[in-house]
C-alpha cells in the first residue's frame, strides 16, 4: 500500500519518506508543488507564493537528487503525480537513480501522466491535446524498450470524479482515455502486447459503499472486451485492469474533521472488497491543509489494519455472487458502455474533447449534485446533518518548513551557476529540433530529455521550448 503527504521542499519530503518506510509502507507517492505541475521553476514570477503548497517543487536534477537520496530505489515502486511536464520530471528521476547506481531496467513506478483527463476536469494542461498525447505516447514508447517494469501511464478517473462525476462517468471517460492512448501506441507502431501490460489505471473510491465495488468489478469486465476484441490483445496481462485506488479527497470536510477518519476507512474497505492492487487513504486533515506528519502515519495505519486484521483481502471478489452486487455491476457497466458507445460517434475521445462533450456532462452531473445538497436530499454528516454549532475541533495543521524555499533558491543559483552552459544550451537545442520534427519514433523526446536533465537544465528551460514550438492551450468558452 502506497501513502504519501506532500511538502515544500525535496530535504523535507526526503525525510518524510524515510519515516513511512520505517512505519511499514512499501512504496513512494511523490505529489509536485503547483509550479512543477505547470512546469516553471520556483523563481519565475508566475511561481510566486505557490512554493511547497501541495507537494514538493522540483526545478531541476539537483531538487530530484536531494529528493531521492539514500532511498532504496531498487527496492520500492514510486508513483509520481504529475501530467503536462510528465517527460522531463520522469527523465529526472532516471537520470537521478542511475547516478545512484540504479539502472534504469531495475526502476518500477508509475508515472501518472494522463494528460486527456486534465483537459476533462483538472485543467493543469500546457500544450493543446494532440502533441500533449504525443508526450505521453513517447513516454509510453521509451518505457517499453528500456524501463520493462514502469507503468508509463496511470489513465486516472480519480480527478474525474473529483470535479464532480458520477461513479458511471467516472469508469466511462477514464476507459475512453485508456482507448485513446492505446490507439496512439499502436499509430506509433508498437504491438499492442508489448505496452499494455504495462498501463494501469487510477480510481477514486466514494462513501457509496456497493456502488463502488460495483465500478471496480465493471472496470474488469470492460477493459477486458476492448483488449480482447477491439484491440485483439493475445497476452493475457494485456487484459488486466490493473489500479490504484484512492480514497475521495472531495468527501472530506473541515466541518468536524475526525469524521473524515470513518469515511477514509469505508471507502478503502470499498476498494479492497473491489479488487484494487493498490491503495491511497488520505489523512484526515486534509480539507485542511497538506497532511500533519501524525495524520499522514495515522492514514497508513487504516490501510495496514484492514490488510493485516480483517482478512478481506485474502479473497478474490468475495461479493461475486451476491444477487445486489452482481446487478449492481451489470447496470454500471450497461451505463458505461452507452457512454463509450457516443464518444465513438464523436470520433474518439481527444475529439469528444475538443468539443467539450464530457466537460458538459460532469458539470451537470456535478450541479444536480449541488442542487440535492442545498435541498437537503444528500445528507452529509457535520455539513448539512448532524451539525453541531457549538463544536469547535482545533486540528494542527502543517506548514511549509521555515527555510525551504530559501535553500531551494539557493540550490537552484547554484545549479545554474556551476552547470556546463554549453551542455545545456546543445540538450535544449536538440529538444527543441526533435520537438519542431513530425511525430515519429526517431523524434521520441524521451532521449533529449535525458540529455537535458543530465546537463542540469531546469524543468522551466525545457517546458519553455515546448510552450514555444508546440503552443499554450486556451480552453475554449463553453457556449
Amino acid at each position: 500500500m502506497r501513502m504519501f503527504a506532500g511538502f515544500g521542499a525535496a530535504e523535507d519530503t526526503n525525510a518524510r519518506f524515510r519515516s513511512l518506510l520505517a512505519a511499514g509502507q512499501t512504496g513512494l507517492s511523490i505529489a509536485y508543488d503547483m509550479p512543477t505541475l505547470y512546469g516553471y521553476d520556483t523563481d519565475d514570477p508566475e511561481a510566486e507564493g505557490e512554493f511547497g503548497t501541495c507537494g514538493v517543487a522540483v526545478s531541476s536534477l539537483a531538487d530530484m537528487e536531494v529528493l531521492l537520496s539514500g532511498l532504496p530505489l531498487d527496492r520500492v515502486s514510486t508513483s509520481m503525480t504529475i501530467n503536462s511536464p510528465a517527460a522531463p520530471i520522469w527523465a529526472m528521476y532516471i537520470v537521478a537513480a542511475e547516478k545512484a547506481g540504479v539502472p534504469r531496467a531495475a526502476l518500477e513506478g508509475t508515472t501518472q501522466n494522463d494528460i486527456l483527463k486534465e483537459f476533462v476536469a483538472q485543467k493543469e494542461f500546457l500544450f493543446p491535446p494532440e502533441p500533449s498525447l504525443r508526450l505521453v505516447t513517447d513516454t509510453i514508447e521509451f518505457g517499453t524498450r528500456e524501463l520493462p517494469r514502469w507503468n508509463t501511464v496511470s489513465i486516472s478517473g480519480y480527478h474525474i470524479r473529483e470535479a464532480g462525476s458520477t461513479a458511471v462517468q467516472e469508469l466511462a471517460f477514464t476507459v475512453a482515455d485508456g482507448m485513446a492512448y492505446v490507439e496512439a501506441a499502436l499509430a506509433r507502431g508498437l504491438r499492442v502486447d508489448d505496452f499494455a501490460p504495462r498501463l494501469s489505471f487510477f480510481f477514486n473510491s466514494h462513501s457509496d459503499f456497493f456502488e463502488e465495488i460495483a465500478k471496480f468489478r465493471a472496470s474488469r469486465r470492460i477493459w477486458w472486451k476492448l483488449m480482447t476484441e477491439r484491440y485483439e490483445a493475445e497476452n493475457e496481462r494485456s487484459t488486466w485492469m490493473r489500479f490504484h485506488t484512492q480514497t475521495a479527497g472531495v468527501s472530506l470536510t473541515p466541518q468536524q474533521p475526525l469524521n473524515n477518519l470513518t469515511r477514509v476507512a469505508i471507502q478503502a474497505l470499498a476498494a479492497v472488497l473491489g479488487g484494487t492492487q493498490s491503495l491511497h487513504t488520505d489523512a484526515y486533515d486534509e480539507a485542511l491543509a497538506v497532511p500533519t506528519a501524525e495524520a499522514a502515519l495515522l492514514a497508513l495505519r487504516q490501510q495496514q489494519v484492514i490488510a493485516e486484521e480483517t482478512g478481506v483481502a485474502s479473497v478474490v471478489d468475495p461479493l461475486g455472487g451476491s444477487w445486489f452486487v452482481e446487478a449492481l455491476t451489470n447496470e454500471v457497466e450497461r451505463e458505461v458502455w452507452r457512454y463509450l458507445d457516443e464518444i465513438d460517434r464523436r470520433g474518439g475521445m481527444v475529439a469528444a474533447i475538443r468539443e467539450g462533450y464530457p466537460q458538459r456532462e460532469i458539470a451537470d452531473a456535478a450541479y444536480r449534485f449541488q442542487r440535492e445538497f442545498d435541498a437537503g436530499e444528500r445528507r452529509i454528516v457535520g455539513v448539512n446533518a448532524h451539525v453541531d454549532e457549538a463544536e469547535v475541533t482545533s486540528v494542527p495543521v502543517l506548514a511549509v518548513p521555515a527555510g525551504s524555499l530559501e535553500r531551494h533558491l539557493e540550490r537552484l543559483a547554484r545549479t545554474r551557476r556551476e552547470r556546463d552552459a554549453e551542455a545545456v544550451e546543445a540538450a535544449l537545442r536538440g529538444l527543441r529540433e526533435a520537438a519542431s520534427r513530425p511525430e515519429s519514433s526517431d523524434s521520441n523526446l524521451m532521449p533529449h530529455f535525458i540529455r537535458c536533465a543530465e546537463a542540469y537544465a531546469t524543468l522551466g528551460e525545457q517546458c519553455g521550448i515546448l510552450r514555444q514550438v508546440f503552443g499554450e492551450y486556451r480552453e475554449p468558452v463553453a457556449v
